[in-house]
Formats: structure tokens, C-alpha cells, sequence
């Protein structure tokens, strides 16, 4: 465990991926990961900094929180941030007037953006809308400007659902991008503007933070180009062979930590690595032992090793 106290040190804020890391969706909205409840849960009562960040673009933000609460996380609106309305705020501050191509979903985060003779156009995950005659109106509106302005919310490949992998708005994005001849800006993961902006709200400089997501580009390879570390779990679409397949071509720059597990496995990390702003008093190690070895606190398999580390000196799970 020193290796990872020394890699984790003093980190003071987690931002937390939602498909793939909490739940998996799917019909009936979908299902909690087996532990993803109680981490969050754990996460909130230590002295960290917690946060969502997600890529999701077919619900509003309301809806999933209302889902995720119905899933059992305590999680709030304002503790997520979401690209839906980071694009709206940067409509307003360009004044653009978006074409949607979004799922229906999420198309209450917009009621308040004019959507009149359109000057860009503004793409999602829209599920089965991706039909030709809405990608190819897309594509008409894009053609007829002398500027063309293409926003895509995330850009990912993939995801995973109950039922299987599901594909994301990212390669309509590129399909977009090829027949017009113009770049997307990106907003969400993995956008730099997009991390700040959760660091922001969670009071938190990049390299006192750690990202914990599914995807090893837009979680992990975003979260440490903007210099903040990073966890990838193997849950949601994680699998050895994709892992491998991506990792070959990414840059060297970007170090995937070899965690075993989901988010239950992640916060055991994060929740030893924590430790105490100051020096505890010898006399208050028994019970600070005692309470790390509590079944609220950290999850069974955990609670073993430490009860095997808790001979000699308290120290020793250094």
C-alpha cells in the first residue's frame, strides 16, 4: 500500500464518472454497480472533496439525479456537472442559436436558448434519433453557414448499457466533421475547459485531484493531460482486450493505474490514503484502527487486509 499512499498524496478531491463507475443504464433505467453505493456514500463522509463528472447528454440533469437517487446515491444537482449546461452557458456568452441534434431527453436543458434560423449546431448522444434525415439536416444547416460551428457534448465511442455496448455521439461527431471539412468543439470530458470547470465548483486545484472513470481516453487520458491523476475502474465498458488495444494507441504520457475492481475497490484506496491532516496522538491510534476496521467504513474484503496489517506498531499500513 506505500505505493499507493505515495501516488495519492495529497489528493483533497475526487471526481467521480457516472456510467459505467455508479450504474449502468439500460431498460427501467438501469442498475447500480455492486458497491458504487456505499463508496459514494463512504467517499462523502471522509474529509475528501466529492464530485460528478459526466459526458451523459440523454437525460437532463434533473432526470439523472432523480434516477441516481432512485438507485440509492446521495447525490445533488449541484454537485454534477454535465454538458448540457456548459453548452448552454456558452450559447448565451456567444450568442448562438443552436440546430439540435439531441435526445429528447435532454432537450429541456435548452428551453431557455433561442433556437430560431440557426448559426450552429449543437450534437448529443441522441440514441435511435440518430436517424439519416436528422444527421443529414445537421449537416445542411452546417453547410449553409460561412462559419460553420459544430459543439458535440463529449465525444466517446461507446458505452455500456444492461444489454450491451451502446455507441456514442462521438462517431456522428467525426462523420459530421468529415463531410463538412470542420473541427467539433468539444464540450465535456475529456475538454480541459470541462475539468476546470468541475474543479472549480469542488474548490480544488488540478494536481490536488484525482479522476475515477470507465474510459481510458476521455477519463483517465483527459483527466491527466489537464495534470490531475487519475483511476481507471473495471466496470461499465472496461475490458482487458480494449484496455490493451487503446493503451497501444495512446501517448506514453498517460499512466493507467492497475486497479483491481470498481469504485468500491477505488474508494478502499482513497479512504486509507487519506490520512490525517496532522499527527494523531499515540493514544488515539487504537481507535482510529478501530473505526477504519468498521463495516461502515470500508468494504469486507478491505477490512481483512487491514485486521492482518494491525500488528506491531499502528503505523504499519503506511
Amino acid at each position: 500500500m506505500a505505493a499507493w499512499s505515495e501516488r495519492l498524496a495529497g489528493v483533497r478531491g475526487v471526481l467521480l464518472d457516472i456510467s459505467g463507475v455508479l450504474y449502468d443504464g439500460g431498460e427501467g433505467g438501469g442498475a447500480a454497480i455492486a458497491g458504487s453505493v456505499e463508496a459514494v456514500a463512504r467517499l462523502k463522509r471522509s474529509r475528501l472533496k466529492v464530485r460528478f463528472c459526466t459526458n451523459e447528454s440523454q437525460k437532463s440533469r434533473a432526470d439523472l439525479v432523480g434516477l441516481l437517487r432512485r438507485l440509492g446515491f446521495d447525490v445533488s444537482e449541484g454537485e454534477v456537472t454535465a454538458p448540457a449546461p456548459a453548452a448552454c452557458l456558452i450559447l448565451k456568452q456567444r450568442g448562438l442559436r443552436p440546430h439540435l441534434l439531441v435526445h429528447d431527453g435532454v432537450r429541456s436543458e435548452f428551453d431557455q436558448i433561442d433556437t430560431s434560423n440557426p448559426n450552429c449546431v449543437v450534437i448529443a448522444d441522441a440514441g435511435e434519433d440518430f436517424s439519416y434525415r436528422n444527421m443529414n439536416k445537421a449537416f445542411q444547416v452546417l453547410m449553409e453557414l460561412e462559419n460553420p460551428v459544430l459543439f458535440s457534448l463529449g465525444k466517446g465511442r461507446y458505452y455500456k448499457e444492461t444489454s450491451g455496448l451502446m455507441l456514442d455521439v462521438g462517431p456522428y461527431m467525426k462523420a459530421l466533421e468529415y463531410a463538412c471539412g470542420i473541427k467539433a468543439e468539444v464540450v465535456g470530458k475529456p475538454s480541459p475547459e470541462f475539468f476546470k470547470s468541475a474543479l472549480q465548483e469542488m474548490g480544488v486545484e488540478a494536481h490536488e485531484a484525482i479522476m475515477i472513470g470507465d474510459d481510458i481516453v476521455g477519463d483517465v487520458g483527459g483527466a491527466q493531460r489537464y495534470g490531475m491523476r487519475a483511476l481507471q475502474v473495471r466496470t461499465g465498458k472496461f475490458s482487458p482486450q480494449r484496455r490493451a488495444s487503446r493503451r497501444a494507441q495512446m501517448s506514453q504520457q498517460t499512466k493507467i493505474d492497475p486497479l483491481q475492481g470498481g469504485l468500491c475497490g477505488a474508494a478502499d484506496i482513497l479512504m486509507l490514503s487519506a490520512k490525517p491532516r496532522a499527527p494523531l496522538p499515540s493514544a488515539l491510534w487504537e481507535d482510529v484502527w478501530e473505526k477504519m476496521s468498521r463495516r461502515s467504513f470500508f468494504s469486507r474484503p478491505f477490512r481483512l487486509k487491514l485486521r492482518g496489517l494491525n500488528t506491531g506498531s499502528k503505523r504499519s499500513y503506511k
